[in-house]
């Protein structure tokens, strides 16, 4: 029996035991949460991270944990060829979920539900089976391979300093944080800050008193509202309601003391991918728009429907959009809004091609919004691009196309990775190709087939990487 058919028999054994390890994983709540010592990013990413080292220990795994932000395990103790990059925190649910969130549940679809059993501690979970099943097959390595998890990839990477202060990166890296077959190119982030001020001015006609919606920077909101004085309920609904029929989102008022509180309802999406949302913060600025209000405040929404129109996700209207071969278009999605009496704050995401640079992104967003009356904070990265030609990369699509039957090849990702400041790392799954997980949505999701399918790909990738040979 070939080394390719044995893993694939050991990983098929253990499907049941997959879903239990992950299971462990998923029951605890990691968001990012207030720092205390011994645990940077919160309570809930270091109940992950201790969680991940039990389990990796119980399987035989010498581990190591780096300040509380981040774990390791290793295969063996030679210098580590390959390194495996994946983390440990989430975002919250959210709303809309049909199981609990925070458990398992396997459908008849052949889907597991639950928060992270995408992104990314079922990918992590996978990697882990890889590794004990060339253990448990006793198959040997001519170099080391280390598994490293952290705990703040969805706020900002903060974790990974505590790890590569004093570490350097493996010769070849990948992260299981994307899909399938490989992404080696990452487009830049640009990540920006606009605000405005007026003086508090509760004039006599119908007027703006407040508005919020989004969570997180590299969400597209599902939810966003706003209190409006001087317009009841069956009056908002009436000349706002075509508006938000254009826009594809569901509206909802109700009448408060002097006015009415509108609800806009939309759809979740990962920031990289705005078009697989319906952003609730855009759409309330086109339902803003479209009614009678006076003042600076609904004066300045306006504008920013101007400028910032929903759907117009490749910022056309602002004067950025651009775009390249090697990494597709420039994409903006409006994410968090804060507006009170005084003022506003509203914070986009914006993933940018390998051509962008300050000169044809920020300037002009700046320009643009700046001619508006708004100010714009936000500094560019730039994007990651690591060639395909080279034996690592050819060694990952030989494994991706030896359990899948497709044909690997490099693509391009809007999303920022791990790996995207480390030399030479590229994302390697774990989403199957065609195959939607709701990402950063309600009802996540993982095909238990397909992770299985993944975990044989990454153990017969560390094999081919760590033996410098192809696996017999």
């Amino acid at each position: 029996m070939s080394l390719e058919e044995r893993i694939s028999g050991w990983i098929d054994a253990h499907e049941a035991e997959f879903l239990a390890d992950l299971a462990r994983l998923v029951a605890i709540p990691s968001v990012r949460g207030e720092a205390r010592e011994g645990a940077p990013f919160g309570d809930g990413p270091r109940a992950a991270l201790d969680e991940m080292l039990r389990l990796c220990a119980g399987y035989g795994f010498a581990t190591a944990e780096y300040g509380g932000a981040m774990g390791s395990a290793d295969f063996n103790s030679l210098p580590a060829a390959l390194d495996i990059l994946g983390h440990l925190d989430i975002v919250a649910p959210g709303e809309g979920w049909s199981s609990d969130p925070y458990a398992v549940t396997v459908r008849e679809d052949g889907c597991a539900y639950g928060r992270g059993t995408d992104d990314d501690k079922g990918p992590l979970v996978m990697a882990l089976y890889a590794f004990r099943c060339l253990k448990e097959l006793g198959v040997e390595l001519g170099g080391g391979c280390r598994l490293l998890f952290g705990t703040d990839e969805e706020s900002g990477s903060g974790d990974l300093h505590y790890y590569y202060d004093g570490h350097a990166p493996a010769p070849n890296t990948f992260t299981p944080d994307s899909g399938f077959p490989v992404y080696n190119v990452e487009k830049g982030m640009y990540r920006a800050e606009i605000t405005r001020a007026w003086p508090e001015d509760a004039g006599p006609g119908p007027g703006l008193r407040s508005a919020r919606g989004g969570f997180r920077v590299n969400v597209v909101p599902a939810e966003a509202e706003a209190e409006l004085s001087g317009l009841d309920a069956p009056a908002a609904l009436k000349l706002g309601g075509a508006a938000a029929d254009a826009c594809g989102v569901e509206l909802y008022a109700e009448d408060v003391p002097g006015g009415c509180l509108l609800r806009v309802h939309g759809r979740q999406a990962h920031a990289a991918t705005p078009w697989e949302g319906c952003n609730a913060v855009t759409a309330l600025f086109a339902v803003l728009a479209a009614l009678p209000l006076e003042g600076e405040a609904a004066a300045s929404v306006r504008e920013l429907n101007r400028l910032l129109p929903h759907g117009g996700w490749r910022g056309e209207a602002a004067g950025i959009a651009q775009g390249d071969a090697l990494s597709g278009e420039l994409t903006i999605s409006a994410n968090v809004l804060e507006l009170s009496a005084s003022g506003l704050s509203l914070v986009c995401d914006a993933r940018v091609p390998l051509c962008a640079d300050d000169s044809n992104c920020r300037a002009p967003f700046e320009r643009a919004l700046g001619a508006a009356g708004f100010a714009v904070a936000g500094e560019m990265v730039p994007g990651h691009h690591t060639p395909g030609d080279g034996a690592f990369v050819r060694a990952l699509l030989a494994s991706y196309e030896r359990y899948t039957g497709l044909k690997g090849e490099c693509l391009a990702t809007g999303g920022g990775t791990y790996v995207h400041d480390i030399p030479g790392g590229v994302a390697f799954g774990a989403g199957m190709p065609g195959f939607d997980t709701r990402l950063h949505g309600a009802d996540e999701r993982i095909r238990v087939s397909d992770a299985l399918t993944a975990s044989k790909i990454f153990a017969l990738a560390i094999v081919k990487i760590c033996n410098k040979e192809e696996a017999k």
